[in-house]
């Protein structure tokens, strides 16, 4: 059965939370971990777990410990992570790997050792080989060199990976892989010192708007193709994957839309939104990193699930979100 297919059967099926589910996010106030909350409100779940960095540090093994053993939850979804762009990434290589690993060790150990019934790990498609064959399958993974740019970050969560892996193989227990690919949307980053593209480039083409410049410079060469997924979407996969019965049919899947775009064609996609017209110019001096970036995410539409909502569509209401919710901090 081909992608298509195995979507065209399956677009009304979604899976949600039973009754007795008690749900911890980790992570509930960044891009991913709050759209979770709100999929989870959309499908009429009443007892969501969240706790702020301040009050549980998932770096600390004993107070993730204690949190497990006092709260009991059944489902965990782990979308705490330290994430940054290129720049951020090849800056501070050590920061990532450590952070992550440490709250990865942490949150998975505690959830196999008070009974969580199933967790959601959530991944990158960095993961994957600089020069996989695209679409990348999952069985890629560890199929060649990363992307130097991302090492750090990518090696930490395929350690998270394995970790899940190697818990289901000797425990038994049901521990779900998710490997997303870009994602944008409300809560997302718009730092230009440690943001991904896509919003890097509405706050550019907004400041340009503002400021009436006639260029703006965009890194690279504008030839890389990469995929979006609105975060909307992967929040859906993640309710729809953490309460399937047939999830653990495999433990590593894809999550994407199954389409890409260059990066020159998007920077103009995100320019006409913003409603900034003027000269795009790419800046070669600066990397490019992984040529192409496609999920193959068959695996995942037999499951029954596929991205719905359309990258122009999503940007629109991205940038919206942008202007009515970013822009004082930014000051």
């Amino acid at each position: 059965m081909g992608i298509a297919s195995a979507i065209s059967m399956s677009e009304s099926i979604r899976f949600f939370p039973s009754e007795d589910s008690r749900i911890y996010v980790a992570g509930h106030r960044g891009l991913v971990g709050s759209a979770i909350v709100r999929s989870l409100g959309r499908s009429g779940c009443t007892s969501i777990l969240t706790r702020h960095r301040d009050v549980l540090d998932l770096e600390d093994g004993a107070r993730v410990d204690e949190f497990f053993r006092s709260e009991r939850p059944t489902h965990v979804f782990l979308a705490a992570a330290k994430v940054g762009g290129i720049l951020a990434n090849s800056s501070f290589p050590a920061d990532f790997i450590r952070a992550n690993v440490a709250i990865q060790l942490n949150v998975i150990d505690a959830a196999r050792r008070h009974g969580v019934r199933r967790l959601i790990f959530l991944g990158s498609s960095c993961i994957y080989p600089k020069f996989a064959e695209q679409p990348i399958r999952e069985e890629a993974l560890l199929g060649g060199p990363l992307e130097p740019t991302n090492e750090a970050y990518a090696i930490a969560k395929i350690a998270g990976i394995k970790q899940c892996q190697s818990y289901n193989k000797q425990y038994g227990t049901e521990f779900v892989c998710l490997m997303p690919t870009n994602l944008y949307g409300p809560f997302d980053n718009f730092d230009l010192a440690t943001s991904h593209v896509l919003p890097a480039l509405i706050r550019k083409f907004h400041e340009a708007k503002l400021a009436s410049s006639p260029s703006v410079t965009i890194w690279g060469s504008g030839t890389p193709r990469r995929e979006f997924l609105h975060v909307d979407d992967l929040a859906d996969a993640c309710v729809h994957m953490a309460f399937h019965p047939n999830a653990m049919d495999n433990d590593l899947y894809n999550i994407g839309c199954g389409d890409d775009i260059a990066i020159a064609d998007l920077a103009a996609m995100v320019a006409r939104v913003v409603g900034w017209r003027g000269e795009l110019v790419f800046d070669r001096s600066k990397p490019d990193g992984t040529p192409r970036k496609l999920l193959d995410v068959s695996k995942v539409a037999r499951m029954g699930w596929s991205a719905r909502i359309p990258l122009e569509q999503g940007i629109q209401s991205t940038y919206h979100w942008y202007l009515n919710n970013q822009l004082g901090s930014e000051a």
